[in-house]
């Protein structure tokens, strides 16, 4: 978890969040505002994850039409549990 929390590892996970942009989940942060609340909540959602007590958002259920004509649902989780899952994928994709 040291190697997950370390700070290279979320600069390389926020990096990659905002390159893949994508649509805001439930809360309706959007990854351009994850920055800033970063900044003042990283302390305690580091904490949390150090301590295994961190519990990701309900996703936000979509419907996106396929070609088809029918639907599939999608799953958005929100933009800090994208970070937190890249900054896992990481380093699990290092070993």
């Amino acid at each position: 978890m040291l190697r997950v929390l370390d700070r290279n590892n979320l600069v390389r996970a926020l990096k990659q969040v905002q390159h893949n942009k994508g649509a805001a989940g439930i809360d309706g942060m959007t990854v351009d505002e994850l920055p800033d609340f970063l900044k003042q909540h990283w302390p305690k959602i580091r904490q949390q994850l150090a301590e295994g007590a961190y519990q990701p958002r309900p996703v936000l259920r979509v419907e996106i039409p396929k070609p088809d004509g029918r639907k599939r649902k999608l799953g958005i989780p929100t933009v800090l549990d994208r970070l937190i899952q890249q900054t896992i994928a990481q380093i699990m994709q290092e070993e």
